[in-house]
């Protein structure tokens, strides 16, 4: 496509009445937004008569208001007092110790979500669906946990037996 005379005097017409290189571009047909600026730029127009109004008017409808939400005033929660639960024994072979010492019965902690502080034991104790959900909340020695729940939480790794001819076939046969 090339440039006549004709359509350069249409293009400085458009450009002067606040049109976008867009606009010009489907007015002309057979010409690209970008052929459109670069021959604007190349003309040295560079001031318009009115800035480029947009397509659609840029006022919206405000949204209507919400409903002002009733503050009803929250019922208290209730802590409920759950029976200490003893755990579970573990079976443990003759030749090994527990690395894991058994906790000792105690009540819920009174450590609720709100209440949880940075170095209170963040353990859970009950069922977090449940009303008397709360967490243990004495203090934590390093990290999250109290040193009792630490103990459970992070359990040393174990060592593993070092077997002759047996370890290494088993080794081997998973490359094999």
């Amino acid at each position: 496509m090339s440039w006549t005379d004709e359509r350069v005097s249409t293009l400085k017409k458009l450009w002067l009445d606040g049109l976008s290189a867009s606009q010009i571009a489907k007015q002309l047909g057979g010409v690209t937004r970008n052929a459109v600026i670069g021959k604007v730029h190349r003309l040295g127009l560079s001031g318009r008569a009115a800035p480029s109004q947009p397509a659609r008017p840029a006022f919206k409808a405000p949204r209507p208001a919400r409903p002002a939400a009733t503050a009803m005033p929250a019922a208290p929660r209730r802590v409920v007092a759950a029976e200490p639960v003893a755990p579970a024994p573990v079976p443990v072979a003759a030749h090994q110790q527990p690395s894991v010492p058994v906790l000792r019965n105690e009540a819920p902690g009174s450590a609720t979500v709100l209440t949880l502080g940075a170095h209170m034991c963040k353990w859970p104790i009950g069922d977090p669906s449940s009303d008397g959900f709360t967490f243990c909340g004495r203090r934590s020695s390093e990290g999250p946990y109290c040193g009792e729940h630490a103990r459970v939480a992070y359990q040393p790794q174990q060592t593993k037996k070092k077997g002759g001819a047996t370890e290494l076939a088993r080794s081997l046969r998973r490359y094999i």
